[in-house]
């Protein structure tokens, strides 16, 4: 009950907060919707991972690399986005796996295997942001579960914009404090907010 409350209040917080202008999506439908809709499952909560399954397999260049796409989505370039979303798919092949457990090798390479299609979809789409910003949305329910699952070594934060896709896929991972918005960039830059520290 108290967590309900507790969500309730800090929703409410993020609607006063933001901008109450509304974006208009009217795009034809494509692959990159088709994927988002797919999308139905609630983003996986972060909790404390143990020491041993965060030393079974380094999520660091993963996450940096999805950072960087973040913050060329915030900065609304589109073209920057495509470029690191590669870097990103490369990094995510560079990654050694031979050391997780086998019961969550599974859910590694589901994981990573659905984030390298996005990135790809973000890759191809360089010149429509908005597209690219749907692939994003996707993303970043990947590299929840993967940070859920394996842990990162480093601070992060773990921010939601309740204006976009009516509330239903705003989170996003941050290496900043501050709110900087990868789904709107300049048009609401400021929308958003913290809903958890990860350490």
């Amino acid at each position: 009950m108290r967590k309900i409350i507790l969500s309730s209040m800090v929703l409410t917080m993020l609607l006063m907060a933001c901008n109450q202008k509304k974006q208009e999506e009217q795009t034809e439908k494509t692959e990159v919707e088709t994927a988002k809709e797919q999308e139905t499952e609630a983003v996986e909560e972060i909790t404390t991972v143990s020491d041993a399954v965060k030393a079974s397999v380094s999520t660091e260049a993963i996450i940096n690399g999805y950072l960087k796409i973040k913050n060329a989505l915030a900065s609304d370039n589109s073209a920057e986005a495509a470029k690191v979303a590669a870097d990103f798919s490369k990094a995510v092949e560079a990654t050694k796996t031979d050391k997780i457990a086998a019961e969550l090798k599974d859910k590694y390479s589901k994981t990573t295997e659905e984030a390298k299609k996005q990135a790809a979809l973000i890759v191809s789409n360089s010149g429509k942001i908005d597209q690219q910003r749907l692939c994003f949305a996707v993303l970043s329910k990947n590299i929840t579960s993967l940070i859920a699952t394996f842990g990162s070594k480093q601070k992060l934060y773990q921010d939601y914009c309740p204006m976009y896709d009516e509330g239903k896929s705003g989170y996003w991972i941050s290496e900043f404090k501050v709110i900087k918005n990868p789904y709107y960039g300049s048009e609401m830059l400021e929308c958003g907010g913290m809903i958890k520290e990860i350490k």
